[in-house]
């Protein structure tokens, strides 16, 4: 049986990995592509997406769109909490080979708080419209990507916030579902 990595050879593996990603931003369209989700994901889609809800879907999309809100308060609070707490340094600023493509919003690396929000918000949306799915699984795969490729965050910030969004959603619509909330068309 394979003896498992040590921490030292896993941070340098994780290392290489954000110096090969981030090379790609050299080349013009991952570049554009990365930068323009990763805008997107600053709150903008997802702000478009609530209002789009409420309009297409009445108070049904309004119901989904105050969850969505709720998700994204209470990510928004553990998230500042956690890069408070563990104030690891970006990879851009540890490495000066790694380049950060675009301006980040806060110091510190872990956890991504747009992979954060972008699966939380993915999983709650998803639960009252699943049709969404084949948009925002996409989405939320190339927000959590372009992290990585940008030169913000290493793989294990946009890992262990993936596990902590995932989280969060099932926690809310757990606490949906107990209050009689409607979601999926469920009560």
């Amino acid at each position: 049986m394979p003896r498992p990595m040590s921490p030292e050879r896993l941070l340098a593996a994780e290392h290489r990995w954000c110096l090969q990603a981030n090379a790609l931003c050299a080349r013009r369209w991952p570049l554009h592509y990365f930068a323009a989700v990763s805008r997107l994901g600053d709150g903008l889609f997802w702000y478009a997406l609530m209002a789009a809800l409420v309009v297409v879907d009445g108070l049904d999309g309004l119901r989904a769109s105050l969850h969505l809100a709720a998700t994204g308060a209470v990510a928004l609070l553990l998230y500042k909490r956690l890069k408070r707490w563990t104030r690891r340094p970006r990879p851009f600023a540890r490495d000066g080979r790694i380049r950060a493509w675009v301006a980040p919003l806060d110091e510190f690396s872990f956890p991504s708080g747009h992979t954060l929000h972008a699966v939380a918000f993915s999983v709650v949306a998803v639960a009252y419209y699943p049709a969404l799915a084949w948009l925002l699984v996409p989405f939320a795969a190339s927000v959590a990507a372009s992290r990585v490729v940008l030169g913000l965050h290493y793989p294990s910030d946009v890992l262990a916030a993936t596990a902590i969004g995932g989280t969060l959603a099932s926690a809310s619509l757990w606490l949906a579902a107990g209050l009689g909330g409607m979601v999926g068309g469920m009560a």
